[in-house]
């Protein structure tokens, strides 16, 4: 169960950090980018966390 759960924030932080860069982008804001970029790299080593969950079995 935790290996889907971490899986789909994961992939929301991801979907939300890539719309902030391309807003920053659009608008110049640096601020905007960075925020996008952390964000993205949050979504990432979620999906990574219910990767391995799923590989162990959930026993993490």
């Amino acid at each position: 169960m935790g290996e889907l759960k971490d899986k789909t924030k994961g992939v929301s932080n991801e979907i939300a950090g890539n719309a902030k860069q391309m807003a920053g982008e659009a608008t110049d804001d640096p601020s905007l980018d960075a925020e996008g970029e952390a964000q993205e790299r949050k979504g990432e080593a979620q999906n990574l966390s219910g990767e391995i969950k799923g590989d162990l079995g959930d026993k993490i």
